[in-house]
């Protein structure tokens, strides 16, 4: 309809919400540009509060909403704290439940406010709804505890507001706000490091500080830090450094929003640098300027976590005073306290230094301990300076250090905590060099020494029988290898020396031998665990980059473990490192590799014969096993096998051998493509089979099919038989967890034979974005190409930026140049990948031709 000829009251309307539209604008831009002039938080935070309240109100009274309601605000908008692009919480608090015209008005005074651009968050109750709902949910009870009037029934809201605080249970409330932080810890892997962090929701985050404030309104102790130092629950200092941490999360927040012009409260990749310089902060020599910023940020999270550590124990005193017995004496220095460990007077550290070690030992040894007292933990932050150089030599301290690695539990959560108050980077002069630093290598998700206590608690995992369904094997090599906590120090070593420049493997060398050798290893122990950090990268490389069915590979694996005791080692702390990463990095196909480099040593270290040591015979009579098993006749096989050369047999497992077998006894000769495909054996995705007369592009084909699909190639084995047949073999992931597999199973087959069977054009696989991460690290490709030590084949790698269709591209350059392809390893680390090619071809004896193929590949991979 024309604007001319709008009915009145529409057109009053369009007035209405184009003024407040505008005014909201002009608020917004007036308390931006206020803000960059002066960073001030509390003018921003409540300057949008009342910009809403005014036009809450003047639409609310527009409405005509009658006058025995009441406009609420709930949540951080109740609080005070409206942060740029945050929802606005409102309650519509009823008299009664709302006659067929109130709803009415409800609903138009609800779409006003989205239309003049609120983002709000809703409800209409009653004062019995909301108590109702409150003594439900434990979320609505916390917004509404913080409920606000904005306009209306004052005698209403004050009745609602004596009612809702009637029925709190503080003690209820405490328990599950508690229980409701450790869930979303859990969320966020229980630490405040991930390289993304939210800081809004991550540990360490201002969620953590408005639990201490809910907790602390529904007791009645305050709204404010200095009300909960008046009630001896935290220091002046204390709430003096609460105010500070929570105002720089609060600008980290604020210029979040500004930044991104939304509600974004990741600190993502993308804008960590545009922050760091925005906070002032620039780079050094060796860091970047976002480096700098995230490690202030790591620091305050990290101070944030303490301090809501001590209030959550002070609220337990608070909230359950007699529930516990007396203190109960541990000995001079500690005694019990409400299951928690206690000093007995708060000079304990000054006195007997080695009892900032002796306390988590005393956490290892005694189950019935929960962990510290508030003031214990106090203590010990401000005690942690005593560990000097004097503390570090002294042979006691030495020997208490390695009695917290060599007990039966607690080993990984002390750890945690000794990295939380500074003790481990006190004892541990090199460790305080990671704490809090980043990692740009597009495939760990945390600071490096979160990674590494990451990787100590996957070793400590292997360890525990509760957990030995998930790697059973691992766990009974962990299990029986004498002095397990020779890998706990090799882990804890292995990452050390990130950041220092150079090869960070060798420079952690000199760290571990140091740290062995003082605390009095012996001469065999020491050499294991310093050749472990030394090594830490080899079995994951030869595993993901080689050929395991070549002997020769497995032999130079072999020479460099050298014995049984050294591959274990090695095959625990590689597990662990992969898997410690990131949850992306790790999948079944990662396990299998490992397991089968892991097993082909061990033959051979044991004395096997190389081809013991491949295990083709034993894989050949497990396949006709498996046949039978299957009910084929013996000799079914024979047909098939007879066509297929050793390499074959090097490449695949029995019960790949074994499936191959079933479907293809019965059409050796045939002339028409044969497409399978099954759930993986070794862990997700699926596990495809094409069989079908060899033809040069058949390669690019596959890749262009499975990239159209959504799916990314984990392991291509391509065989070609003796009378001329492709058998190729490929794992399948789908890289972004959507796809269901099993539903995949049937179009798979269908849709690929009938392409195959008409000759269709090649499939070219769709342009992909580029993941945030590498466009902010982008990875500058490389490819290597170089015969094998046979001389046979080449052995062609390429390193570049994952992305859809990366894999198409290299397969569709080959072909051009003719180039056979053999095997493709296909080894993506987070965004980024590294694959190897067995490749074979008449250009590639030829020099020029190698440029010229390596060129050509470079330019498909250029982003």
């Amino acid at each position: 309809m024309p604007a001319a000829h709008l009915p009145p009251a529409l057109e009053a309307n369009r007035e209405l919400i184009a003024h407040h539209k505008a005014s909201l604008k002009a608020g917004a831009d007036a308390l931006r540009r206020a803000y960059e002039a002066r960073p001030l938080t509390d003018p921003i935070l409540r300057g949008r509060c009342q910009l809403v309240d005014s036009v809450l109100t003047s639409l609310w009274k527009a409405s005509a909403i009658p006058s025995s309601a009441s406009l609420v605000a709930v949540g951080g908008y109740g609080r005070g704290d409206l942060f740029p692009h945050s929802d606005v919480d409102l309650l519509f608090l009823l008299e009664d439940d709302p006659d067929e015209e109130l709803s009415e008005r409800l609903t138009q005074l609800i779409g006003l406010l989205w239309d003049v651009g609120l983002e709000i968050g809703h409800s209409v109750r009653t004062i019995d709804g909301c108590l109702e709902e409150a003594e439900q949910d434990i979320t609505v009870m916390t917004n509404l505890l913080e409920a606000r009037l904005i306009h209306g029934n004052t005698p209403l809201f004050k009745r609602f507001q004596e009612r809702l605080h009637g029925q709190l249970n503080p003690g209820q409330f405490f328990k599950a706000k508690r229980l409701e932080q450790e869930q979303r810890y859990t969320r966020h892997n229980d630490t405040p490091y991930s390289l993304e962090p939210n800081c809004k929701e991550s540990p360490g985050g201002l969620r953590d500080l408005q639990l201490i404030g809910w907790i602390s309104r529904a007791a009645g102790l305050g709204t404010h830090w200095r009300d909960l130092a008046r009630h001896g629950l935290i220091t002046e200092e204390e709430a003096i450094e609460l105010r500070e941490l929570e105002r720089f999360l609060q600008h980290v927040r604020i210029r979040l929003h500004h930044l991104t012009r939304r509600r974004e409260d990741r600190l993502l990749f993308d804008h960590q640098e545009t922050l760091a310089h925005e906070f002032g902060f620039t780079a050094t020599d060796n860091r970047r300027a976002s480096e700098v910023f995230m490690q202030e940020y790591y620091r305050t999270a990290k101070k944030v976590t303490q301090l809501n550590t001590i209030l959550l124990l002070n609220f337990g005193v608070e909230f359950f005073p007699n529930r516990y017995p007396a203190a109960i004496n541990i000995n001079e220095r500690f005694q019990c306290v409400r299951e928690l460990l206690d000093v007995r007077d708060e000079g304990v550290f000054d006195r007997h230094p080695s009892a900032l070690l002796e306390c988590f030992l005393l956490l290892q040894q005694r189950s019935e301990l929960k962990g510290m007292t508030a003031r214990t933990l106090r203590a010990l932050w401000r005690g942690r300076k005593l560990i000097n150089t004097e503390f570090r030599q002294n042979p006691a301290n030495r020997a208490l250090f390695l009695r917290l690695l060599q007990q039966k539990r607690g080993i990984v959560h002390e750890m945690r905590r000794m990295n939380q108050y500074g003790i481990l980077s006190f004892y541990l002069p090199a460790w305080r060099r990671i704490v809090g630093q980043m990692q740009h290598d597009l495939f760990h998700v945390y600071t490096v020494d979160q990674h590494i206590l990451q990787v100590l608690r996957n070793v400590r995992r292997l360890m525990v029988a509760d957990h030995a369904h998930e790697y059973p094997l691992l766990t009974r090599l962990c299990t029986s290898f004498e002095k397990p906590w020779l890998i706990y120090i090799a882990a804890i070593f292995h990452d050390i020396a990130k950041g220092r420049g150079g090869d960070h493997s060798r420079l952690g060398m000199k760290d571990a031998r140091d740290f062995c050798e003082n605390h009095g290893l012996g001469e065999e122990d020491t050499r294991l665990v310093v050749w472990l950090v030394q090594h830490h990268l080899s079995m994951s490389n030869v595993a993901q980059k080689q050929d395991l069915s070549d002997l020769d590979v497995i032999q130079r694996f072999a020479g460099l473990v050298g014995n049984e005791r050294y591959l274990t080692a090695l095959y625990i702390l590689t597990h662990a490192d992969i898997r410690g990463t990131s949850p992306k990095v790790w999948n079944g196909w990662k396990g299998k590799l490992l397991e089968d480099l892991f097993f082909a040593t061990q033959r051979l270290l044991r004395g096997a014969t190389p081809q013991q040591a491949l295990g083709t015979p034993v894989r050949q009579d497990d396949a006709r096993s498996l046949l039978r098993y299957y009910g084929l006749r013996p000799g079914t096989e024979d047909a098939l096998w007879a066509q297929l050369d050793q390499v074959y047999f090097l490449r695949h497992d029995p019960e790949e051998i074994a499936w191959h077998a079933r479907m293809l006894y019965y059409r050796v000769e045939s002339d028409e493509p044969l497409v399978k495909a099954r759930l993986s054996q070794v862990g997700e995705g699926l596990q495809v089979m094409v069989y079908m007369r060899d033809a040069g592009d058949l390669f690019v084909r596959l890749c262009g099919f499975f990239s159209r699909l959504g799916f990314s190639i984990a392991d291509a084995k391509i065989h070609t038989t003796r009378h001329g047949y492709a058998l190729d073999s490929f794992v399948l992931l789908d890289p972004g967890h959507e796809i269901h597999y099993r539903d995949m199973i049937n179009l798979l087959e269908h849709d690929l034979t009938e392409r195959l069977q008409a000759n269709a054009p090649v499939d070219r696989p769709a342009a992909g974005r580029l993941s945030r991460e590498v466009k902010h690290f982008p990875i500058t490709p490389e490819v290597s190409i170089r015969p094998d030590e046979r001389g046979q084949h080449y052995i062609m790698s390429v390193i570049a930026a994952d992305r859809p269709g990366l894999l198409f591209g290299v397969a569709e350059t080959l072909v051009a140049h003719g180039i056979n392809l053999h095997t493709a390893k296909i080894a993506t680390l987070g965004e980024r990948a590294e694959d190897t090619f067995l490749i074979s071809g008449p250009e590639l004896s030829q020099d020029a031709r190698i440029l010229k193929i390596e060129t050509d590949l470079l330019e498909k991979l250029a982003i």
